[in-house]
């Protein structure tokens, strides 16, 4: 996609903008990069866009086009780079991260993205990007690594870290059954840290998740005497609920301390 119709002079700023951003950029991250004042950068920034040589995702956030893209308005951004430019600080987590670490096989049409700004709307679009944000504070961000998406570094959750994300909250890992498979898959994968799991669990502070994993790992047939014992000595009082999702009815586990509300894994 040659970059005619354009002077001399922009099509020299066009390419230092692919050349240096190969995700998504802000309109100050263009400013520094070109050496132009912000206002004139915003104003050349949405000329491209409207020309088709930048892709607009949102207000002041663009990504660039690449050479080999047939059409500039049917192509879009990767999801993580989008999140990790537009949504940071946070994560990629819940069923996307059990998706990356291969403890599921279900494709699911929205990324998962747990972030410490402000979350007035749970359900979000960037870019032609669904995402699906949850609202953790800076003291939650640990337990991730560091992965690079169109040129991007994106944090995501580490395995044992999605999975207690996913035992706190079961919606964010796409439901409680599709959360107990997961645990099953990590089981069987071979490389397993209990400890560090609930290590995890601890920081993050919610015992009712020790309630649930103790409960789908006896259920599911994975845990041992050692898991059981350190998951007991972590149980707070009260009843917790297995699928905190759905009504507060069914049998209680008093082992446990949770109403069985989910129906038990398969």
């Amino acid at each position: 996609m040659p970059a005619t119709g354009l002077s001399g002079k922009n099509r020299g700023v066009l390419a230092d903008l692919n050349r240096t951003f190969p995700g998504p950029f802000t309109v100050a991250e263009a400013a520094e990069a070109i050496g132009m004042e912000r206002s004139r950068s915003a104003r050349l920034l949405r000329q491209f866009a409207s020309s088709g040589w930048l892709r607009r995702l949102q207000r002041g956030l663009y990504a660039t086009v690449p050479l080999e893209a047939h059409d500039a308005e049917a192509w879009s951004a990767d999801p993580w780079a989008i999140a990790a430019t537009a949504l940071a600080p946070g994560y990629v987590g819940g069923w996307t991260a059990l998706g990356h670490w291969g403890l599921t096989d279900q494709i699911f049409s929205t990324t998962a993205f747990v972030t410490s700004r402000p979350v007035p709307h749970r359900r979000r679009e960037i870019g032609g990007a669904r995402f699906d944000l949850r609202h953790r504070p800076e003291s939650a961000m640990f337990g991730l690594r560091r992965v690079w998406r169109d040129g991007t570094p994106v944090r995501i959750s580490d395995r044992e870290r999605t999975l207690i994300d996913c035992l706190d909250d079961p919606s964010l890992g796409g439901g409680l059954r599709h959360s107990a498979e997961a645990i099953q898959a990590y089981a069987e994968s071979g490389d397993v840290s209990w400890q560090l799991l609930t290590e995890y669990g601890d920081r993050l502070g919610n015992r009712t998740a020790f309630k649930r994993l103790g409960y789908l790992a006896e259920a599911l047939n994975i845990a041992d005497d050692a898991l059981s014992n350190t998951l007991l000595q972590r149980l707070s009082a009260g009843i917790g609920k297995l699928d905190p999702a759905l009504p507060d009815e069914g049998p209680i586990d008093s082992r446990w301390g949770l109403r069985i509300n989910g129906g038990a894994p398969r």
